[in-house]
């Protein structure tokens, strides 16, 4: 929806989100902490569950990764291993395993991904003020 007039605490929620500009997305672990802060920002995101299809295509076709505070996209495993090597990852395919089965270096490997730039939808947004459930875009797709 844009970041203008957003509410102070929404605003500073969802750059704790690494969601600064519109169309961006992360992945992140769904806990009670998680979930309560995306409570609060419901009606500006849209979130959901993914499944490994989507993880690998959003990876291979949009990932970049955070190397030196620099955006640098993965073009080879190199990059993964130089930055995630120590942790025993070193291939795209190793990055897309940890980051669906959310595993024990899911936070490093979220870290390391750039926020994804994703592109508009097509036909644009049909209801951006109401919920999902409502037949509106925000909120918890749960698919």
């Amino acid at each position: 929806r844009g970041l203008n007039d957003i509410p102070p605490k929404t605003k500073k929620i969802l750059q704790l989100l690494r969601l600064r500009q519109i169309h961006n997305g992360i992945f992140m672990k769904a806990n009670k902490a998680t979930l309560n802060q995306l409570r609060k920002v419901e009606p500006y995101v849209m979130f959901g569950y993914p499944n490994l299809k989507s993880v690998r295509e959003l990876i291979y076709k949009r990932g970049y990764g955070k190397v030196n505070k620099q955006r640098i996209p993965l073009t080879d495993n190199e990059v993964i291993e130089k930055a995630l090597g120590s942790k025993g990852i070193i291939c795209v395919e190793d990055l897309i395993h940890e980051i669906y089965t959310a595993g024990p270096n899911f936070k490093e490997c979220a870290n390391f991904l750039w926020p994804f730039k994703l592109s508009a939808p097509n036909g644009g947004m049909t209801e951006k003020k109401k919920h999902y459930i409502e037949g509106g875009m925000a909120g918890n797709r749960e698919d």
